[in-house]
């Protein structure tokens, strides 16, 4: 079988960068793309930037032209459209950019697929976040969307427009609707690793404190490596589909900071402060996805569990901060 190329927009992301490791393994040749810019960030994907089936490449999901001269250019077989502007309380600062990533250029991709080569196969990256004010609980592929952000409502259009062109043109494009996903590679503006690196601080003396907001949020939280193993299966079906990624379970807040302390042999409830400025303006109370289409047709389902994640996650802000290497991914 002749080697598939691969495009992935946000490969400096965190799914980015595990997604690209998988295909490098699968034996994919991987087309990055990232966005022109003097601070961009490969951190996540230095350690394979020696790969000589890896290769960069300039793009911007608000320029159509940039991504038709892509396609062209680097002929993928498989496109992952992971880039957005990911951050959740960044969407109510800047709801238009927002709007113009997350939702508009997923449209600006799926037209240039449209032009270049129909045959292409296209992932979404949708989100959990598109529930929003939950209409069931679990939430499958049918639960009707009520997002509570601008971030929500973008990435509800982006998945729609997905739908939209794949019964329009035809096109095999698929919608993966992941629930949240962690790993050590998370930004350390998301809750789980503000915990584990507030935790670990507090652990090695550096700090006394770590202020939260809302504890008594509940999410599904999964490890972003096994999600994007979930990705790759959607394309490899004989037919396109959407489907719900998630665990199944469901924790708090509070349960996080509580298996994140005890870890260390701590009791978070002497080191967690609730500061009402991280409320956001419209919460998102209860997220736990039913996954079990997946599992069927996918074969899929995760190897870790949320205790082995945020352990996972704690030792690697142990190690980097012992050792002075930056944690804060952005």
């Amino acid at each position: 079988m002749a080697e598939k190329t691969a495009l992935i927009t946000g490969i400096t992301g965190q799914d980015g960068s595990y997604l690209a490791e998988f295909l490098l393994e699968q034996g994919y040749r991987v087309v990055g793309m990232v966005r022109r810019s003097s601070t961009v960030n490969f951190d996540r994907i230095a350690h394979l930037q020696d790969k000589e089936n890896l290769e960069i490449v300039q793009g911007d999901l608000l320029d159509q032209m940039s991504l038709i001269d892509i396609l062209r250019e680097h002929k993928p077989d498989e496109v992952y459209n992971l880039a957005a502007q990911s951050f959740v309380p960044t969407s109510w600062k800047q709801p238009v950019l927002t709007g113009e990533f997350t939702a508009l250029g997923v449209t600006r991709m799926l037209d240039a697929i449209r032009i270049v080569n129909p045959e292409i196969r296209f992932y979404q990256a949708s989100s959990s976040e598109m529930f929003g004010k939950v209409r069931e609980v679990p939430q499958k592929e049918t639960t009707p969307f009520y997002p509570r952000s601008p971030y929500g409502v973008a990435k509800v259009y982006g998945h729609w427009i997905t739908v939209n062109y794949r019964e329009s043109y035809n096109l095999f494009a698929c919608s993966g609707i992941l629930f949240n996903h962690e790993s050590p590679r998370r930004g350390l503006e998301f809750v789980t690793h503000k915990v584990t690196y507030g935790a670990a601080r507090i652990k090695l003396g550096l700090d006394s404190e770590l202020r939260l907001g809302n504890l008594e949020a509940r999410r599904d939280w999964g490890y972003a490596g096994d999600y994007v193993r979930a990705m790759w299966l959607m394309l490899q079906q004989d037919e396109p589909d959407d489907y719900v990624i998630a665990t199944g379970q469901t924790h708090s807040v509070r349960r996080l900071c509580e298996v994140a302390f005890s870890y260390l042999g701590l009791n978070y409830e002497d080191y967690v402060v609730v500061d009402p400025k991280f409320y956001r303006p419209a919460e998102v109370d209860l997220l736990v996805g039913d996954s079990s289409k997946a599992r069927e047709k996918l074969g899929w389902e995760p190897t870790v569990s949320f205790e082995e994640l945020i352990a996972m996650m704690v030792d690697a802000d142990l190690q980097a901060i012992r050792e002075g290497k930056p944690v804060a991914w952005v």
